[in-house]
């Protein structure tokens, strides 16, 4: 196992909510990044980031381990849940909110409706 990858399995493991980005989460430097970074922000879920671009053993680490070729990279509860375009699915489908449900993650239920609205 490598160094990196090591520190990705840590990561995930003591982290409900792990999003692998490209910058933060108050400062995203990309723009599908950005995108769920501001989905989660907005639904007020908790979530550990992890700047991809600061280490490139974690940057390329973490393509190797979750076998996905793009970042951001969502993870729930150690689990993977996929990138951007999944994510956006997910959230406009009220499967988000079930996952985080099924999986005790806090998160407002009003936000994600309003989410949902504005993109109906």
């Amino acid at each position: 196992m490598t160094d990196a990858t090591a520190q990705i399995q840590d990561t995930i493991t003591k982290n409900d909510v792990v999003l692998f980005m490209k910058g933060t989460k108050s400062m995203p430097q990309c723009g599908f990044s950005s995108r769920v970074a501001g989905v989660l922000n907005y639904m007020g879920v908790e979530f550990s980031d992890v700047n991809v671009l600061a280490d490139e053993g974690v940057r390329q680490g973490i393509k190797d381990f979750s076998d996905w070729p793009t970042i951001p990279q969502l993870y729930v509860k150690g689990e993977f849940v996929g990138g951007c375009d999944i994510i956006t699915e997910m959230t406009l489908s009220g499967e988000l909110d079930t996952l985080f449900e099924q999986n005790g993650v806090g998160f407002d239920k009003d936000a994600a409706d309003k989410i949902r609205e504005s993109n109906a």
